[in-house]
């Protein structure tokens, strides 16, 4: 059986993360299987579909690296094919014509829920003897099945079923002449040769009349698997007041997709008590039977722990040209500097996100004519000249800068003086980055530079002669 998955959604809004998880499950499943994967935009809402929308799922899984073998289709452009399959349906007598009006249906919904009873359409229309003529308004209605169940073995969640009679007769064309989406889904599942359907719990509800259709149009059935939701830290459904946003707000707030990857494939699946997979280990061990029927609590707690893995354990050069990004949005100019690699070397271990790291890497690049209020006032004191005029002399003799030599050089300072290192190292360190922190004195001067470096000990030198004659 040749294994063919598809992702469908609807450009009327972003690529969220419950979409993104969707997706991923039928990209592994396909990709496990050597199979294909689809890419479609179900895009049958005019309303509320948008080209923003369309553009921000195409960057969502580009940025993901989701790739697809057919795609993208979408919907709009299959009208044609859609209203093709209605007019043979009105044909075989497997639809019909519905030209009840507006008000005749709003009369029966609120009758039906006086009584207490389900809303759904009564079949008024469904053996009418009634003559209409070609132009009165009418909408295309799915002649469903009235006896029997439908049954489906979710490949997550095991048998299902739902009695014929709980359903109703499914519009399948608007009187404007448009199919409707569950049709639409249908008959591109059907053209597609969709094998598995994975998709969201909420649309459990849609499986039995989708099945139906697709049996009175003589086409396959799928396989289907239903994803439970993903909740928020407080059980309740993910949504933006958790912080839920597009797909690429990750992106902006500085994570690896690898991370998200690798945090949304064990949102609801497992592989043993492995945490962190490689992309071929989830396709090697993927399996629909192996997602946890119960829903999912998203912990930023638990993404951030995973991107700084990530950082410290992909190469280098791989997270240099994700941080390229975040440091070309905050308008840093690299090219007198060290490369972006040992950048991710220097701040990885301190920093969780990308967007973090690009933030505290400016001085490695700028100079700056101010230093940090609270470390000037502790470390930049009278008392600090010594050890700063001392080092500066030491790294301005070094000729070949490595650091080594620059450690020794600092060493040397702290030895020569009877100090501890950090006498010497923290009013060096404000000297050369301008603030309290940042790696090893030793890797964070040579990555600087000799020529900046003595440039900015001078800066502090002046600014501690400027305290001594305030004193």
């Amino acid at each position: 059986m040749k294994i063919k998955t598809r992702f469908a959604p609807s450009p009327t809004g972003y690529l969220h993360v419950g979409g993104a998880r969707t997706a991923l499950y039928s990209w592994l499943f396909s990709r496990h299987s050597g199979g294909e994967f689809v890419l479609r935009i179900e895009d049958t809402d005019l309303e509320r579909s948008s080209q923003d929308a369309i553009d921000a799922i195409m960057d969502g899984m580009n940025w993901l690296n989701l790739d697809w073998n057919e795609g993208p289709y979408f919907q709009t452009k299959r009208f044609d094919r859609y209203n093709a399959v209605i007019d043979d349906m009105l044909v075989q007598d497997t639809a019909y014509k519905c030209y009840c009006s507006k008000e005749r249906l709003e009369a029966l919904r609120e009758k039906q829920m006086e009584n207490g009873e389900k809303p759904r359409y009564d079949g008024h229309c469904r053996d009418s003897q009634d003559s209409h003529t070609d132009d009165e308004p009418c909408v295309v209605r799915f002649r469903n099945p009235q006896e029997g169940s439908v049954i489906f073995d979710d490949k997550i969640r095991g048998p299902i079923e739902f009695s014929n009679q709980e359903l109703d007769d499914l519009i399948i064309r608007r009187t404007d002449g448009s199919p409707t989406y569950n049709f639409c889904v249908v008959v591109d599942d059907w053209d597609m040769e969709i094998s598995h359907v994975i998709r969201g719990e909420d649309h459990i509800n849609n499986t039995p009349r989708q099945i139906n259709i697709l049996k009175a149009l003589g086409a396959p059935v799928p396989e289907y698997a239903h994803v439970s939701m993903i909740l928020g830290d407080d059980g309740k459904k993910l949504s933006k007041r958790h912080g839920a946003v597009g797909v690429m707000q990750y992106r902006d707030d500085g994570y690896l997709p690898q991370a998200l990857l690798n945090y949304l494939v064990r949102l609801g699946w497992s592989h043993g008590d492995q945490e962190i997979f490689s992309i071929d280990e989830m396709k090697e061990f993927f399996t629909l039977e192996a997602i946890n029927k119960s829903a999912s609590a998203f912990n930023t707690e638990k993404l951030q722990w995973l991107n700084h893995h990530y950082i410290n354990h992909m190469p280098a050069e791989e997270v240099a040209v994700y941080l390229a990004w975040h440091v070309e949005q905050l308008g840093i100019e690299t090219r007198n500097g060290p490369e972006l690699k040992d950048i991710v070397k220097l701040l990885g271990e301190r920093c969780k996100t990308l967007k973090e790291m690009a933030e505290s890497c400016r001085y490695f690049y700028e100079d700056f004519s101010e230093f940090d209020a609270d470390a000037a006032k502790k470390h930049l004191r009278p008392v600090a000249r010594q050890p700063l005029e001392a080092v500066r002399a030491k790294l301005a003799a070094i000729s070949v800068w490595t650091p080594e030599n620059v450690h020794d050089a600092i060493q040397g300072t702290a030895d020569e003086l009877g100090v501890g290192m950090g006498k010497v190292g923290m009013p060096l360190r404000v000297a050369v980055t301008g603030a309290g922190q940042s790696p090893g004195m030793d890797v964070t001067v040579h990555a600087i530079g000799q020529a900046r470096s003595l440039q900015r000990i001078d800066l502090a030198l002046a600014y501690i002669a400027g305290r001594e004659a305030q004193a």
